[in-house]
């Protein structure tokens, strides 16, 4: 197949969509050569890119770049929500006030927050070929989340979900069932899988997939100088020390700390001792979420950097908030912002959605994170 390519003579203007000045850029009279066009994969269809060389005597191609994209390895989770007042006393039956299935698992919640925070950014999972993976599948497509690299499994292999008990002060306790997350994965990630994570501009994992997979990421990622995030999420089992030593930024909550530390976490004092502890075991940085007490990030060598909730006007559901949370900070991190400015970022994602119910549903956009940030 063939194309144009345009060479400058002296008669004709070219105005600028993509520059943000108004102002008319001169180019000259066009010069036809043809080219073959080169084809880049956009998901499901392939399109076609010009490329413009500016002298006639040449045939240079400017290829059309776009940033590094956000890469999420991770959980997909259908999760099925239950509205209670409190929860279950042992051996007691209660009655739900509502009930409704929606799309989450901290993979997929990542993701979405990350796509719909207008970053480019890639999903590497596995849904079941069942009625959970479509409905998870539906859910990250329709926010822009790019889907190359989420297989279904077929073999009748289940779509992971989690029963998220929501009680009436917008607290959640959550019971989650592995399925597709946590079997069938290859004993070793396709070159294409891998490929993915090496052009990243970061990398986030969780603890909802085996940690034989997080462990060829990030390894993958290092290898390419891919900053890697890991939140601690998830399986409440020692991590590897093997992974640790791959990963740049690890990111649990102040009770995850303490389990996986053996630390008491209840005041600033006891957090920066486990986050210590956390950089004796191979972890530069530390990204602690605490709540209603806000964030903190603990550097080797350097002074904590702690940053405030940004109040929300109602709490509805806490659920995803910590994942809204660790995403909005990658996307921050990966735009160039500061470490400070990224807390910042990431507070203000966490208290839009901890006012909508669901895990997807409530991931904010980045207009509406910009908006809260510029009235505080």
């Amino acid at each position: 197949m063939e194309g144009i390519a345009f060479s400058p003579s002296k008669d004709f203007n070219f105005y600028s969509k993509i520059h943000a000045n108004p102002t008319p850029l001169p180019i000259k009279t066009l010069t036809l050569t043809r080219i073959p066009f080169r084809f880049h994969n956009h998901g499901h269809q392939k399109q076609p890119l010009l490329s413009f060389s500016l002298d006639p005597t040449k045939s240079t191609q400017t290829p059309i770049t776009q940033p590094p994209p956000l890469v999420v390895v991770g959980s997909a989770n259908a999760d099925i929500y239950v509205e209670i007042d409190r929860l279950p006393a042992e051996g007691e039956t209660i009655s739900a006030k509502n009930g409704q299935t929606l799309a989450g698992g901290k993979g997929a919640n990542q993701a979405t927050c990350g796509a719909k925070l207008s970053y480019p950014t890639y999903f590497l999972g596995q849904v079941g070929d069942d009625a959970h993976g479509k409905l998870i599948t539906q859910a990250l497509g329709n926010r822009g989340v790019r889907l190359e690299y989420l297989k279904s499994l077929g073999g009748g292999v289940p779509t992971g979900h989690a029963v998220v008990m929501l009680q009436s002060d917008g607290q959640n306790s959550i019971i989650i069932v592995g399925g597709a997350n946590m079997s069938s994965w290859p004993d070793k990630l396709s070159d294409q899988d891998l490929d993915v994570v090496k052009k990243a501009g970061i990398v986030l994992l969780q603890r909802e997939i085996p940690d034989f997979v997080n462990i060829q990421v990030a390894k993958a990622a290092r290898s390419a100088g891919v900053t890697v995030i890991m939140d601690a999420g998830g399986m409440d089992a020692p991590i590897p020390e093997e992974l640790l030593n791959f990963v740049d930024i690890f990111s649990p909550n102040e009770s995850e700390l303490g389990r996986l530390t053996g630390m008491p976490t209840e005041n600033f004092e006891q957090i920066s001792q486990a986050a210590e502890k956390c950089h004796k075991m191979g972890v530069k940085q530390v990204l602690v979420k605490l709540g209603a007490k806000g964030s903190a990030l603990f550097i080797e060598g350097d002074e904590p950097i702690r940053q405030s909730i940004i109040p929300a006007a109602q709490v509805v559901d806490t659920t995803g908030a910590g994942d809204t949370f660790t995403a909005s900070f990658a996307v921050a991190l990966v735009e160039g912002k500061s470490k400070k400015e990224c807390l910042r970022f990431a507070a203000a994602a966490a208290s839009l959605c901890v006012q909508v119910k669901g895990a997807i549903p409530s991931m904010p956009d980045r207009k509406s994170v910009l908006n809260l940030l510029q009235s505080e």
